[in-house]
């Protein structure tokens, strides 16, 4: 008998120009080999990230995208092969991963990550759980302890409350002990916001969201996370309290943030009550304080297995349907996270 031909290709969806969502087709591709360093992974489910449409839109973003590429940086699935001097975790263990180096993403059959961004997956997590925690969850933990550095007795304010780092900053920010206001665009997503823990939740996107928010926090914010871009930041520094800090970690606008000279004045200079803003990029933590990244994923998962932090997946579709995902994450409409599951994962 002769032996069996071994497959040497894989569907994955790719971009070949920048665009809308159509511009993401599934194609067949060669199935990548791992470098030193390096393991093949077998995709069972990939998250779908708001950085995937900035990149997909070539909207400003960290590092350049070179045509034609695979989207997708957050996968689920089981170890397929070892590149040279990687020694475990063994062949066939499910693991999470952070992929996507040289624009070979997770959006594909098989995805290469590097040793050091592979974690072994806690008994009873399902893959579709799994690679929707990474990247929100540790997103989560570093702005509100890394970067927020939040207290108990704090309020905090949380965008996008329904979303998949908002979700978690919700629960994260009861969990450590503070007033937690969450904001969301619809009556559903804030009563899931309430669900989750929030004291309050109004919506952001009504023009008279401050009033809303000085009736809630008369005495000013103590932290609150930014993510849309245009005036947001701008109307939020003078929420403020003394010493108030914001975290500014996306840019789901699409616009340029814009601060008007009466509100830098007053932050800097009149009376100049201490506060801060500091931008987040997780890519950095990975890249320049691996230490401090691996205590954050280490404390997500104790926080995943107790109960506090709970994956919120909305919305499974099969990979070859990457663009409806994005027409969705777009849209607003979805809430939790948003994964793509390969042909014959399961």
């Amino acid at each position: 008998m002769n032996a069996k031909k071994k497959t040497t290709t894989m569907i994955a969806v790719r971009a070949e120009r920048f665009g809308g969502p159509e511009v993401l087709r599934a194609v067949e591709v060669p199935i990548p080999e791992p470098g030193p360093g390096q393991v093949l992974l077998r995709v069972e489910a990939a998250a779908v990230n708001f950085a995937d449409v900035m990149r997909r839109r070539a909207s400003p973003y960290p590092f350049p995208t070179a045509l034609p590429y695979v989207p997708g940086s957050e996968v689920a699935g089981r170890i397929e092969s070892l590149g040279e001097g990687v020694s475990g975790p063994p062949i066939g263990t499910p693991v999470l991963a952070l992929v996507g180096d040289g624009g070979e993403g997770g959006y594909a059959e098989l995805a290469i990550a590097h040793a050091t961004r592979v974690i072994p997956i806690p008994p009873g997590l399902a893959p579709e759980a799994a690679a929707s925690l990474l990247v929100a969850g540790t997103t989560a933990v570093l702005l509100l302890t890394e970067v927020l550095s939040l207290r108990a007795g704090e309020t905090l304010l949380v965008p996008a409350a329904a979303g998949g780092v908002g979700s978690y900053a919700v629960r994260l920010g009861k969990h450590l002990g503070a007033r937690v206001i969450a904001g969301a665009s619809t009556e559903a997503k804030r009563a899931r916001a309430l669900a989750s823990g929030a004291d309050a939740a109004i919506d952001l996107s009504a023009p008279e969201w401050p009033d809303a928010l000085r009736a809630l926090a008369p005495n000013g914010i103590d932290a609150a996370l930014e993510m849309e871009g245009g005036d947001a930041l701008d109307r939020c520094l003078p929420l403020l309290a003394p010493f108030g800090r914001v975290a500014v970690y996306g840019h789901a606008g699409a616009e340029p943030r814009r601060l008007s000279n009466e509100t830098i004045a007053t932050w800097l200079a009149a009376p100049a009550l201490g506060q801060s803003v500091t931008a987040f990029n997780l890519g950095l933590y990975f890249g320049l304080r691996p230490d401090v990244a691996g205590r954050a994923i280490g404390r997500l998962l104790e926080l995943v297995g107790a109960g506090v932090l709970v994956p919120q997946v909305d919305h499974v579709l099969p990979l070859e349907r990457a663009a409806e995902a994005h027409v969705l994450l777009e849209s607003r409409r979805s809430t939790g996270k948003i994964v793509l599951r390969p042909r014959g994962s399961r």
